[in-house]
């Protein structure tokens, strides 16, 4: 940032009119005692807009209504590029945007208007002092580049030709209207109308996976439809389910004993692991003391027909691409080693997380009836 210092030719005195006067009152009003310092950037503010610049006067001004040593205030003021330090159009000061994205849409043009129009050098009053300009860094709307900044005002999507047009008003006392000049434009929306977002697919739910839990399937169509597994065993033994099926698919020999499938989206990646209608003798595993498995993950795995630890324990690389892809995460399996863990408990021993989890150590282990 270039040095900013006072203008060296200033007024003897500055006051608040007496409208500006009550309302920095109010606004000072607003902090508790010992905060007024609060109020600094809005009285400079108000400052500015009814002298047009910031002077030596109007900071020790503000410093005196706020009970603030005089360097203080002159630390803000020549610190923030908002404040003008020196006089400026009394009509319209002119910031030009030249940051690359206004840069690239033609923010040099601008700038050779405003040089042929009101002054060679930036912050040179024009001959009527009606007039000055500056370029400034990003004024924060560049989907709409090039633009200028007047006072607190924006105009965007410029030509050279609108900001002629723009100053021959501003000088002729005509009035002038903000934000987007290009004709048809809504603010910041493309000026061919909404390109993206239109497809009801993207937002209606459709091309979610289908859900799992009590509600699983419902309302959203066959192709989501809850998977389930014909079990023909009378134990309830794991039957293997067999690779979704999309077309067109590639003919393979018949197997000899064809295994009962899982019907799952045609878009679920791996295969299916073993799944079960429901637990062996009626009694599942407590899968939560496998470190990374909580209450709402155990419920979605035995929505799922994951009721054991020798299910997991069996689960190829091809069966944790499916699981991750159900349960809507991906890597949680392999990261948390869920398979290593339910090895050793499908066997009957115990890992040092199970053991946390039967000692009641594990908040995020427990049931809600535990709890």
């Amino acid at each position: 940032m270039s040095v900013r210092r006072l203008h060296s030719e200033q007024p003897a005195s500055f006051e608040f009119s007496a409208e500006n006067l009550d309302w920095a009152k109010h606004v000072i009003g607003k902090y508790p005692e010992g905060r007024q310092a609060s109020a600094v950037i809005p009285l400079l503010m108000r400052a500015q807009e009814q002298e047009g610049w910031v002077s030596q006067p109007a900071i020790e001004c503000v410093a005196d209504m706020l009970a603030m040593p005089h360097i203080r205030v002159l630390e803000i003021a020549t610190f923030y590029t908002q404040f003008q330090l020196q006089p400026v159009g009394k009509k319209a000061h002119i910031q030009v945007c030249g940051t690359t994205p206004c840069m690239l849409r033609g923010a040099e043009d601008l700038i050779r208007v405003c040089k042929r129009k009101i002054a060679e050098a930036p912050f040179t009053l024009s001959e009527d002092g009606n007039f000055s300009w500056e370029e400034v860094e990003c004024a924060g709307t560049c989907v709409n580049a090039p633009m200028i900044q007047i006072f607190k005002d924006t105009y965007e999507d410029l030509t050279p030709e609108i900001l002629e047009e723009l100053i021959a008003k501003i000088e002729a006392g005509e009035e002038i209207t903000p934000g987007t000049q290009q004709k048809g434009r809504i603010h910041g929306a493309p000026a061919e109308g909404p390109v993206t977002l239109t497809d009801p697919s993207l937002y209606d739910g459709s091309r979610v996976k289908y859900g799992l839990g009590k509600d699983m399937g419902k309302d959203m169509g066959e192709s989501h439809a809850k998977p389930s597994a014909k079990i023909e065993t009378a134990d309830q033994k794991p039957v293997k389910a067999a690779k979704p099926v999309s077309a067109p698919a590639k003919t393979s020999p018949p197997k000899k004993t064809p295994e009962p499938a899982v019907k799952t989206p045609a878009e679920s990646a791996g295969d299916a692991p073993e799944l079960l209608k429901a637990p062996v003798d009626g009694k599942a595993d407590n899968l939560k003391e496998i470190s990374g498995i909580g209450p709402k993950i155990e419920e979605k795995l035995n929505a799922m027909g994951v009721f054991h630890f020798s299910q997991i324990a069996s689960w190829t690389e091809e069966n944790c691409a499916f699981v991750n892809g159900q349960l809507s995460f991906k890597g949680r399996i392999e990261r948390e080693d869920w398979i290593a863990q339910a090895k050793v408990l499908a066997e009957g021993g115990d890992t040092a997380f199970s053991k946390r989890v039967a000692a009641g150590e594990v908040e995020s282990s427990k049931s809600e009836g535990d709890k």
